[in-house]
């Protein structure tokens, strides 16, 4: 499995910045970190999100919702879910609406981890 760096998501996150526009800026690198690092989470031994699709999940809800950065975290928090499930060997087709509503419902926390892995594996190919 190829996990994504804090670094690359910064990168992600200028990119998106440079072409949609919004306050640049990373407020907390802890939180940033965290939320990279959250797909790798265990206990005792035992990986607690398990497949590529709630590994992304995982990803995705904390980069939505721990607000590393000032501007930008749905944006960033989308695109670094799409890359680390593209660099995994599967390609995302949703329609720009449906990505929308997504990251909308991730905010709003009417969405948890599972919810979303659901979401990411039907629009998987």
């Amino acid at each position: 499995m190829r996990y994504l760096a804090p670094d690359e998501v910064l990168l992600i996150h200028e990119r998106i910045l440079d072409k949609f526009g919004g306050a640049g800026g990373l407020r907390d690198w802890g939180l940033l970190d965290s939320a990279v690092n959250r797909p790798r989470a265990a206990f005792e031994g035992k990986d607690l999100y398990p497949d590529l699709f709630t590994k992304a999940a995982a990803l995705g809800h904390s980069l939505a919702l721990n607000h590393p950065f000032v501007d930008g975290n749905k944006r960033t928090a989308w695109e670094a879910m799409h890359t680390f499930i593209e660099e995994n060997g599967y390609s995302l087709q949703a329609e720009h609406e449906e990505i929308v509503e997504l990251m909308l419902r991730i905010e709003d926390k009417s969405l948890g981890v599972e919810q979303i892995a659901e979401w990411l594996k039907n629009h998987s190919r």
